[in-house]
């Protein structure tokens, strides 16, 4: 029986991304990318209420502290929730403007974990920063294209993550207390159709979810054998990225983008850009908080 999938907010958002759910305040954080937008979904009014942040804002993370962290054009910030206040607390990239964050997770030690690409997605023109908790900034990956999914396995000890264009997951082993990451390896591969891997949660059986952008659906992989083992079909093809929420964490939450459609594009998919859920029938786990 094929899950259903229900539209929560006819967004029409040119680029949603980076849902996480905050277990303390059971509500989920997403970004509108290039409307400089992060929003707040409350589901149990099903209200979002959007804020201008005042630059493209790649991803949103829990702050252990209070408030927000944001990976923005310009670099990692600080976000307010009861101010509004942003303040940019490092720029790795200050030298290259024409490139804007992405895509971001925390690690299990608290560090904040983001990507970065070109504005124009030239290949090779980003990387994969690691924002430690003293907000020290270390490169730990380069030539990446556009920096997406990140997640770590159950037991702390393998990186997962996508880089859209190379059109795989590659996993790295991972020290907790270091943050290093070594032993580069592809452990699931996209063929053509199945559209580009994008966003990516983790679930508590260790399996993978992936947006699939340009391909219309959420799969489930299992990153040791390769294999997709559930396939979710969206009434929309660019899909970005997906969260796992609600009270017992068995609601998936789904978000899309409209970008480059034509008008004969929004006769086919009037709720691009939307914010869907689902329940895949299996739950996932509690997202990591930035501890610095």
């Amino acid at each position: 029986m094929a899950v259903q999938v229900e539209l929560l907010l006819d967004a029409h958002a040119q680029i949603g991304e980076g849902p996480l759910w905050d277990e303390e305040q059971q509500v989920l954080y997403w970004v509108n990318i290039m409307e400089n937008l992060l929003h707040i979904y409350d589901p149990a009014t099903g209200e979002d209420q959007a804020m201008d942040v005042g630059q493209p804002v790649g991803t949103v993370v829990v702050r252990g502290s209070g408030g927000l962290m944001l990976a923005l054009q310009h670099g990692f910030a600080s976000f307010d929730l009861h101010t509004h206040q942003v303040k940019i607390l490092a720029d790795p990239e200050a030298h290259l403007p024409e490139n804007r964050f992405n895509d971001g997770k925390c690690d299990p030690a608290g560090r904040f974990w983001a990507g970065t690409m070109a504005i124009a997605a030239t290949k090779g023109a980003g990387s994969l920063y690691c924002l430690d908790t003293d907000l020290s900034v270390r490169r730990m990956l380069g030539d990446i294209s556009i920096s997406n999914g990140i997640v770590w396995s159950l037991d702390h000890g393998t990186m997962y993550y996508i880089d859209s264009l190379k059109a795989d997951v590659r996993a790295y082993d991972f020290e907790v207390q270091t943050g290093n990451i070594a032993n580069e390896r592809v452990v699931c591969r996209f063929t053509e159709g199945m559209g580009l891997p994008d966003g990516m949660a983790i679930d508590a059986e260790g399996m993978l979810w992936v947006a699939q952008y340009n391909g219309s659906r959420v799969c489930r992989w299992n990153p040791h054998t390769g294999q997709v083992l559930e396939t979710i079909m969206l009434p929309v093809s660019r899909v970005t990225a997906c969260a796992f929420g609600g009270a017992d964490l068995d609601t998936l939450y789904i978000t899309s983008a409209s970008q480059g459609m034509s008008p004969d594009d929004w006769k086919k998919e009037p709720h691009a850009g939307g914010l869907f859920a689902c329940k895949p029938g299996v739950r996932g786990v509690p997202t990591f908080r930035f501890k610095g």
